[in-house]
């Protein structure tokens, strides 16, 4: 009688759990046959995830910090963070036998030392973790756990890919960082020995990462030394001249690196001498100021940057360098922005390099990666609709006649009409139904050559007739585009690649005709914006903040700690 009475009440129970629909992990092998037959499913039930939390409530413990996450990108992450630790059947990572493990100290010490990065240790609690090594409590270790995640999770995506998204810093930097996945983030830690060398696989694997990173590190060094010392303003002091400050300026270019520290000076110590006016030379070439040798408010200034904002400003390009890729191609095209300087590289050897022209700061030339695919030899300019209204129709309104002076045509329609038959004044912004074209020429906006990388911005590289601001130590001159100064060296440089010689590429330009070289070969281009870079010669260098995107991507950045 008993049996019946317990064999009734399990086929009670096991219909029970059938229409409560227990989760899957929790049903006998029976009940889950039983159900997929009742829905029609022929699905195969995975296996019960065995509970491996040693007794550790790590699951309430996420759901804890859950509730108290103060941004959706916490609230996202530990819901993955989350995720990965049901499929684990809640097993930690970083306790052991009721303890802190080795690897929890791994990632600790990876924490504290985030400052070597450019990061900051305080945003990963990394101060706080140190008092709870010691804890047996299993709700405290359970809330460690977390934290432990929580912030090896954030660290390993600021590492990989920065701190913010920069599409969300500014719209002018197209730029699109992958940031690596938490799945696995802690799938990998749980299977390694190595966290801390598993973490710094996931930074940049970049020369020009790595060169920032350690001078960042000679900077913190000299901080902790006193800084730099201070040179006194005063009148603009020329080579050959005697000055009071003289010894203090010597002393600041030995802390920069170009004065050796043990030349033997002899002579009048005030005296600015030839070897110190070489040295001042090299100090403003690294800062993007005129190298003339002439000190003035502006070198004056350069030398008293203190070496916090210098430390500063390379945090800031660390940053960004997370943001690049990591692989720019054996064969590439570098534009630096903030230096004003193209470079093509080749197998990590730069081949070409030349100063350019950039967008003005209200025409702010913007930041993003293509593909050059042609090279056009004397271009048509297609006057951009903007330039077409803001700059020519003022001029047409009082003399239609300055378009034939520029050898520019009027399209309307598809067809080509007079400037002289229209009436200018009628039309404005919103109304203007004309196309304009410079043809080929001498005087063309583009010069002789253009070279083509397609994009949403229209930007692209380009001679220009304007050769003498070249020479300005600051180059934002263009409407966004860049300007070469050697145009056809750079167009020697990259079709000799598809069997250009100079003598081949002077007939073309000479004979006039606009013609179009495809490459056989696209070429990955790269335009950046870094404030602070090393070269490879080991020379720290600084450039003026021009489009302000210094100060933008800092705001971002202290909103992140407010």
């Amino acid at each position: 009688m008993r049996a019946k009475t317990a064999k009734a009440f399990l086929c009670v129970m096991t219909a029970a759990s059938m229409l409560l629909g227990v989760a899957a992990h929790a049903q006998t092998q029976p009940a889950q046959e039983a159900l997929q037959l009742q829905t029609g499913t022929a699905a195969i039930v995975p296996p019960p995830v065995e509970d491996r939390s040693q007794g550790l409530p790590i699951r309430q413990s996420i759901a804890a910090v859950m509730v108290s996450a103060k941004t959706e990108g916490q609230r996202n992450r530990l819901a993955q963070i989350e995720a990965n630790y049901a499929a684990a059947g809640f097993a930690p990572i970083w306790i052991s036998d009721g303890a802190v493990n080795a690897n929890a100290k791994q990632l600790i010490d990876a924490l504290n030392t985030a400052y070597e990065d450019g990061l900051d240790p305080a945003d990963y609690g990394a101060a706080a973790f140190a008092g709870q090594m010691n804890t047996t409590d299993p709700q405290a270790l359970a809330r460690l756990e977390t934290d432990l995640s929580l912030a090896a999770v954030a660290y390993s995506q600021h590492m990989n890919a920065g701190r913010v998204n920069p599409r969300d810093v500014n719209r002018e930097l197209v730029k699109f960082p992958k940031v690596v996945e938490t799945e696995t983030i802690l799938s990998s830690l749980r299977k390694t020995k190595q966290v801390k060398a598993y973490l710094r696989l996931l930074a940049p694997h970049t020369q020009r990462y790595e060169r920032l990173r350690q001078a960042l590190s000679g900077y913190r060094r000299i901080e902790r030394q006193g800084g730099f010392s201070v040179v006194a303003d005063g009148e603009t002091l020329k080579p050959g001249a005697s000055d009071p400050r003289t010894p203090s300026i010597r002393k600041r270019m030995q802390e920069a690196g170009t004065l050796p520290a043990d030349v033997q000076f002899a002579g009048e110590i005030e005296k600015y001498d030839e070897a110190l006016a070489v040295a001042v030379k090299r100090f403003q070439e690294l800062h993007g100021l005129e190298a003339v040798g002439t000190i003035g408010k502006q070198t004056v200034a350069a030398m008293n940057v203190p070496v916090s904002r210098r430390i500063f400003e390379m945090e800031l390009n660390l940053e960004r360098n997370r943001w690049l890729q990591n692989d720019f191609g054996p064969y590439h095209i570098f534009a630096n922005l903030a230096d004003q300087v193209v470079k093509v590289v080749r197998n990590d050897d730069t081949v070409h390099a030349e100063v350019i022209q950039v967008g003005q700061p209200y025409h702010r030339t913007p930041e993003f990666s293509d593909t050059m695919e042609y090279v056009e030899f004397n271009p048509y300019w297609g006057v951009p609709p903007s330039i077409a209204v803001n700059e020519y129709l003022p001029k047409l309104r009082s003399n239609p006649g300055v378009l034939a002076a520029q050898n520019i045509s009027v399209f309307s329609g598809g067809k080509q009409v007079s400037a002289g038959s229209i009436n200018w004044s009628q039309y404005g912004k919103g109304k203007f139904p004309f196309t304009l074209r410079q043809e080929p020429g001498k005087g063309n906006a583009l010069g002789r050559v253009k070279f083509m990388f397609p994009n949403e911005f229209n930007v692209y590289m380009h001679d220009t007739p304007s050769k003498a601001k070249f020479d300005a130590s600051s180059r934002y001159f263009s409407h966004g585009c860049l300007r070469l100064k050697d145009p056809l060296t750079m167009a020697e440089v990259l079709l000799g690649q598809e069997g250009w010689d100079r003598a081949k590429i002077d007939a073309v330009v000479a004979g006039g005709k606009n013609t179009i070289v495809k490459l056989k070969t696209p070429i990955p281009v790269h335009i950046v914006y870094l404030t602070a870079f090393v070269n490879k010669d080991g020379t720290v260098n600084f450039r003026e903040d021009v489009y302000g995107r210094d100060k933008i991507l800092a705001d971002a950045l202290a909103k992140l700690r407010s």
